[in-house]
């Protein structure tokens, strides 16, 4: 990821909260198949290894996890909100007129090779630790117990699992951070007042001291 030293981010407990707050990932890879893309949740544990490890499954039928298997290298994007930058809320426009449309997003990238699991009790505890995470907080949540057994070992011999181990982790946070000070409060204000939530979620990214 091409990543300016102005935009770029190390902080580990700021990746991982990305990561975390990133629901779904792309995980991509460039093996026997060629080029192969799928759209998957994954877990992080944040414990395991320098960076963290990245647990998630594939449906069987989808070729994308023989390229896992053949030891591939894999990359996983986790992408942040985004939002398009309007010249007008730079201050400089009415200055100089000096001023192009970009576009801020935060993202991070993650690469690893992975280890390809289908034990089903190893299944099992990956499926209800993802279950667990994403429905923390609801009023009545699920959990996989809840379905019947029988119906549970047919789903599981349905995926494979999979743990990357991060080998390489990478965030960009673009957020305005090579414009003036009175530039970056103009994008800052203009997203703010979005009606588009994910405008005003990167709005309350940008602080005064970016």
């Amino acid at each position: 990821m091409y990543c300016p030293t102005a935009f770029r981010q190390d902080d580990l407990t700021a990746l991982h909260a990305q990561i975390r707050a990133s629901g779904l990932a792309l995980l991509s890879s460039a093996g026997q198949q060629g080029l192969q893309a799928s759209h998957l949740p994954l877990l992080l544990a944040a414990g395991e290894g320098e960076f963290g490890t990245l647990y998630g499954h594939f449906a069987r039928a989808n070729p994308h996890w023989r390229d896992l298997a053949d030891g591939t290298e894999v990359l996983a994007v986790f992408s942040g909100p985004d939002a398009y930058v309007h010249p007008g809320w730079y201050p400089a426009k009415a200055e100089h007129g000096k001023v192009v449309p970009t576009w801020n997003y935060i993202a991070v990238h993650a690469w690893g090779q992975a280890e390809v699991f289908d034990e089903p009790e190893r299944l099992l505890q990956l499926v209800s630790r993802l279950s667990d995470h994403h429905e923390q907080g609801r009023p009545q949540p699920w959990a996989v117990s809840d379905a019947p057994r029988e119906y549970l070992d047919a789903m599981l011999r349905a995926i494979v699992g999979f743990a990357l181990p991060i080998r390489r982790l990478e965030g960009k946070w673009k957020l305005s951070q090579n414009r003036s000070p009175k530039d970056q409060a103009g994008v800052r204000a203009g997203l703010a007042a979005s009606a588009n939530p994910r405008e005003r979620e990167l709005a309350a990214q940008m602080n005064p001291s970016d």
